[in-house]
């Protein structure tokens, strides 16, 4: 054999054996894990870091172990009372078991889905409108704790379920702010007729201090002109107490030799402009 061409044979082997060498070496990151298959049968997960395999005889399949956030789709729901909603959730999963997630489900991320929707449809169909509202949280829970039980054999943790929005028909979102308007409408009524109650407490309680010391009515009268002053107006509209003028009256009737009691007067009116005002 000439030197030339065994040279260029042995080249050749070795660059077979360099690339056989290679392709027996494998590197697997932290967050992944590689599952090893010798002659079609299951040897076992390995990783992370440096391994080899046997070329030829084993084959590799690596398995992502991160959450995976993957977005359910909208989902059109008849609930408990009859009304039909569409509802979206958010879904986050994991691998913790490389060996189950690649032999005894063929796409462990297409079956989390559809386990996923067939949930969200059947727990939220089984409430009432107003449980999917104010217990969210609940329901949440219940989600993730089915879809986790269906995924358990496929080496899928489900940790978190989260509904994201609720849409409601046209008809039912007006049917929602009347009852919401109404609602406030009847607080604002029960919050003014307890103020009233108050007040009229109050006002008893200051009928009965005025009944028992005649002259605090008298300084509410001061007090009430002094407010009243302060606007530029030109008449001054107020009660004058009867114990006040009744002297004058008295005066002025005693020619009348006790025929009937003076004429008690009114409330009296008073002319003011406006420099005397101030």
């Amino acid at each position: 054999m000439p030197l030339g061409v065994g040279l260029l044979f042995f080249a050749v082997l070795l660059f077979v054996a360099l690339m056989f060498v290679l392709s027996a070496i494998k590197i697997v990151p932290e967050y992944e894990r590689g599952v090893i298959f010798r002659l079609g049968r299951l040897i076992g997960a390995r990783g992370p870091g440096l391994f080899f395999l046997i070329p030829v005889f084993e084959r590799m399949v690596r398995v992502d172990t991160r959450v995976i956030t993957m977005d359910v789709p909208s989902q059109e729901v008849i609930t408990l009372d009859n009304v039909t909603i569409k509802v979206n959730a958010v879904l986050y999963f994991m691998i913790v078991n490389p060996d189950w997630a690649v032999t005894k489900v063929v796409d462990y991320i297409r079956a989390t889905m559809q386990i996923a929707q067939t949930t969200l449809r059947s727990v939220v169909g089984q409430g009432d409108l107003d449980d999917l509202l104010a217990q969210r949280e609940k329901i949440n829970q219940k989600l993730q704790k089915i879809i986790d039980e269906q995924t358990e054999p496929w080496g899928v943790k489900v940790t978190i379920v989260e509904i994201k929005d609720v849409e409601l028909p046209q008809s039912m979102q007006r049917a929602m702010a009347k009852q919401a308007e109404a609602e406030r409408e009847k607080r604002a009524k029960i919050i003014h007729a307890d103020g009233e109650f108050e007040a009229s407490k109050k006002l008893a309680a200051a009928a009965h201090v005025i009944a028992t010391e005649p002259i605090s009515l008298q300084l509410r009268y001061l007090q009430t002109l002094t407010e009243i002053a302060v606007e530029k107006n030109s008449t001054i509209l107020f009660p004058l107490p009867i114990d006040t003028i009744a002297p004058f009256f008295q005066h002025m009737t005693g020619g009348n030799n006790g025929h009937g009691a003076a004429a008690r007067p009114g409330p009296a009116t008073v002319h003011l402009d406006d420099t005397e005002t101030r």
